[in-house]
C-alpha cells in the first residue's frame, strides 16, 4: 500500500480498461450468435470466475512464495486465444473500413503488425 491518491488513481485506471474490454468481450458473444440474455450471463460468468480465479491465485503465491509459474501459463492463454479464435475472424473482415477500424482501435496490432497484413 503506497497511499490513497495512488489507490484511487488504480482503480480508476483498471475501471477504465475493464469496461471498454467487458462491451468488447459481450459484443464478440453477441457476433457469435448467442442471444442478449445468453451473452450477457455467459460475460457476467467468466467475469466472476477471473475475480474467484485472481482470489486463488494471490492465496498461492502467499503460500508459495513465488508466482513465477503463473505467468507463462496466463500468457499462453492469452496467446492462443488470441491466435485461434480473434485474429482469423481479423482476416474475415474483407472491406477496407473495418479493417481499418481493428487497426486503429486495437494497439496489440500497433505493436505486433496490422490486422490487414497478411
Amino acid at each position: 500500500m503506497i497511499s490513497f491518491p495512488v489507490g484511487i488513481a488504480t482503480t480508476m485506471a483498471v475501471a477504465l480498461h475493464e469496461i471498454p474490454q467487458e462491451i468488447g468481450d459481450y459484443g464478440v458473444l453477441l457476433r457469435g450468435g448467442f442471444s442478449r440474455g445468453k451473452a450477457l450471463l455467459l460475460n457476467f460468468a467468466s467475469a466472476f470466475t477471473a475475480a474467484c480465479c485472481e482470489r486463488i491465485c494471490i492465496v498461492v503465491r502467499i503460500i508459495l512464495a513465488n508466482s513465477a509459474y503463473f505467468f507463462p501459463i496466463a500468457v499462453g492463454g492469452f496467446i492462443y486465444i488470441a491466435g485461434s479464435d480473434l485474429i482469423p475472424e481479423l482476416h474475415k473482415e474483407l472491406e477496407l473500413p473495418g479493417r481499418l477500424c481493428s487497426l486503429c482501435f486495437s494497439g496489440r496490432n500497433r505493436r505486433y503488425g496490422s490486422s490487414f497484413a497478411y
